[in-house]
């Protein structure tokens, strides 16, 4: 009886040995992942980030450099171009890009960019907005 008693008892060992490292391999598991979904996730934004601030710069410079060059000019036609140059602008001042849990942040960049490309319109250039990871551009 004694024997039979040993023999279950080293059953129920091997039996829960691999219940116990089942369960650490799954913290261990869980925790690299989490570890790894972090640095990714930071990387990501990081990345995304720069490209949508690189993007909302351009829009600017260009608006305040037209907006320079037209003021010099004035006349019927320039201000209706700078009132538009004015709304970029101010669309560009509002955009809380230092938040990044802004739930519109997606869709005023959309306005952002409609807009961007309406002014262009209205002084006749071609846009073409590019992002790359090597150098970002604007040209005409």
């Amino acid at each position: 009886a004694e024997a039979a008693s040993r023999s279950s008892d080293m059953f129920d060992e091997i039996v829960m040995a691999e219940e116990r490292f089942h369960g650490e391999g799954y913290q261990e598991g869980y925790a690299e992942g989490s570890h790894v979904g972090v640095v990714e996730g930071r990387r990501y934004g990081l990345l995304h980030g720069a490209k949508i601030g690189s993007e909302i710069g351009c829009y600017l410079g260009f608006a305040l450099t037209w907006q320079c060059l037209l003021q010099k000019c004035m006349d019927e036609k320039n201000s209706k171009k700078i009132r538009a140059l004015a709304s970029l602008i101010g669309m560009i001042q509002k955009f809380p890009y230092e938040d990044p849990t802004y739930d519109k942040l997606q869709e005023d960049l959309e306005k952002i960019r409609g807009k961007f490309k309406q002014v262009c319109s209205m002084l006749n250039i071609q846009s073409d907005f590019r992002i790359g990871t090597e150098r970002s551009s604007l040209t005409f």
